[in-house]
């Protein structure tokens, strides 16, 4: 069970706070046909909109950009923004997508291809040759860690290195909750995993050769950004002892949340693709209102990775006790655009995380199509997935 709040072995105050509202935000969605078999042609598309196949191209006021996965197209706003100002930039140009490709696929979200199996997809084979090469080479890219995993990846801007470590080190503690009630990949190859979240399964092993480069998620505690440099130096010093210089790069850090310093931000990379767009921006509005609130949470990192694991494993049903204190303070400490999105993540933990839903309905319906039909159009619509019986809103 997870440790409750005032019984942790060793609790840290945190009090740090967002500079600002504004955030950035990429989304991932699976490219299928009609009966939701992956569709490896992400540069066809590209080349479709654009008129040639680069590996990001400005579309309908986004930008839309090719990921590792040729079965995956990436969607990122043409600018950071608050909450509602991303929602729309992003549903219009998503609205733009469905049209300049005339409804001819089903885009879906979540944390991994609900059937996906590995001979369906392949890797980018255009640009950036020399950095798949290599992963390839040292880890072996033709597996689900690879190839079929799609995040929500949240990027925070911080002013200075007191906000960057403070910042840094509540979101470390906040992660098992933050994959718990974001959990959205009960399924792996048609079947339903152990896992609510087995994205992360498979994406803290992908790299298990270098264990630095992921090291199981969870982050280190820092004390200030020197703690930081030198991490990444260590990883830096493992690649190059295997010949792998050209990974050298501050994105090389695998870890559930890293910083950016290039983007003057906190990129959080733990959590699964959510099926809509609203849904996104929910899961935003519940990490600003946590940062501006007064925690005591746990720093252990013994017991983080104890919690993380029985997130990943439960979703919110691993610790809907703290996920609902969580949510009160977030409730009581959110900006007024903040409240709009939050009602949707009462509801999660309510009613489950999307994966505990989606293997419920499983349960009931005794097939995955029309779930997979409901969840695509969820996305089509921007209206969050239920567990109540309209199955979205």
């Amino acid at each position: 069970m997870p440790l409750q709040f005032g019984q942790v072995s060793r609790a840290a105050m945190h009090r740090a706070q967002p500079a600002q509202s504004h955030l950035g935000t990429e989304h991932e969605y699976s490219i299928n046909d009609s009966i939701f078999r992956p569709l490896a042609i992400s540069d066809r598309i590209i080349e479709r909109i654009n008129g040639r196949v680069e590996h990001e191209v400005a579309f309908g006021g986004i930008r839309v950009s090719k990921e590792l996965q040729k079965h995956v197209l990436e969607l990122i706003p043409a600018s950071p923004g608050n909450l509602g100002r991303l929602e729309e930039n992003l549903f219009s140009g998503l609205q733009e997508l469905f049209r300049a490709t005339k409804n001819e696929y089903q885009f879906l979200g979540l944390g991994m291809h609900p059937l996906l199996t590995l001979n369906q997809t392949t890797y980018w084979d255009h640009d950036e040759q020399d950095y798949y090469q290599a992963y390839d080479r040292l880890f072996g890219i033709k597996q689900h860690g690879w190839l079929n995993i799609q995040a929500l990846q949240i990027n925070i801007p911080y002013r200075d290195e007191q906000e960057l470590v403070g910042m840094f080190n509540k979101i470390r503690s906040l992660m098992p909750y933050l994959v718990a009630v974001t959990a959205s990949s009960p399924f792996v190859e048609g079947q339903v995993n152990s896992y609510m979240d087995s994205r992360l399964v498979y994406y803290r092993r992908n790299q298990s050769q270098i264990p630095q480069i992921c090291r199981n998620v969870i982050p280190e505690r820092l004390e200030g950004i020197r703690d930081y440099v030198e991490i990444n130096r260590n990883i830096y010093r493992e690649l190059k002892k295997q010949h792998a210089q050209i990974l050298c790069h501050e994105w090389v850090n695998s870890r559930g949340e890293i910083v950016r310093f290039t983007r003057r931000c906190l990129e959080i990379k733990a959590i699964d693709e959510q099926e809509c767009l609203h849904s996104d921006m929910a899961i935003c509005a519940f990490i600003m209102a946590l940062l501006r609130t007064d925690l005591e949470l746990e720093d252990s990192e013994s017991h983080l990775l104890a919690m993380l694991e029985d997130g990943m494993r439960r979703g919110v049903a691993a610790m809907r006790p703290e996920l609902e204190r969580l949510y009160a303070l977030a409730a009581r400490n959110a900006t007024r655009e903040e409240q709009r999105y939050l009602p949707l993540i009462e509801k999660r933990i309510e009613q489950g995380s999307l994966a505990e839903i989606m293997v419920q309905r499983q349960k009931e319906e005794k097939e995955i199509l029309p779930m997979l039909s409901q969840l695509a159009w969820c996305l089509k619509e921007n209206i969050p997935y239920s567990a109540e019986p309209g199955r979205c809103g």
